[in-house]
């Protein structure tokens, strides 16, 4: 198995990519490792420097902090995500995630959700992150910025260019979008 590795706007935040289906169940989130019970993603917030792991449908995003280099950590990950799926497992996490129920959404929100899957998501996911609607209030949107997205640089402009832009274009009630 070859994994392959792709840079992302973010200095800190390196995708894995194993060739393989990651996450079953859509896109998650770790930074505890303490939270989970996956043998992969336990094994990888173990290793010295790494924050967080963010899972993607066939892709693995890996955290580190400022001090940390990508040579001291980089070729740890592989190691793991070639022992992982040499056992012969199928992907890194099914579960059922909860998410927040679209019938609890009202109207402008179930747009907002719309576009953010549609025409955002696709786009951060390339770099390694994702973006989750978390609320809408008077013109506000908030959002949480996942995975490479997260602590990046460049997200402020993410935001403003990209997010706030293409809502409010869809949405004229959408006045300013936040991350949380």
């Amino acid at each position: 198995m070859f994994v392959q590795t792709e840079v992302t706007p973010n200095p800190n935040s390196l995708k894995f990519l194993p060739g393989k289906k990651v996450s079953n169940s859509g896109p998650y989130e770790i930074t505890n490792k303490d939270q989970v019970n996956n043998e992969l993603v336990k094994n990888i917030l173990s290793v010295s420097g790494v924050e967080g792991v963010f899972l993607g449908q066939d892709f693995i995003s890996v955290n580190k902090n400022d001090q940390t280099k990508w040579e001291e950590v980089k070729h740890i990950v592989i190691s793991f995500i070639n022992d992982f799926y040499s056992d012969g497992k199928e992907f890194v996490i099914d579960e059922n995630i909860k998410k927040k129920e679209e019938c609890d959404l009202d109207e402008i929100e179930k747009k907002i959700v719309k576009i953010l899957d549609q025409k955002i998501r696709p786009a951060v996911a390339k770099d390694g992150g994702d973006i989750k609607f978390k609320e809408y209030k008077d013109g506000v949107v908030k959002v949480q910025l996942q995975g490479s997205c997260s602590g990046c640089p460049s997200s402020t402009m993410t935001l403003k260019q990209g997010v706030k832009n293409l809502l409010c274009h869809y949405l004229p009630e959408v006045k300013e979008v936040i991350a949380i």
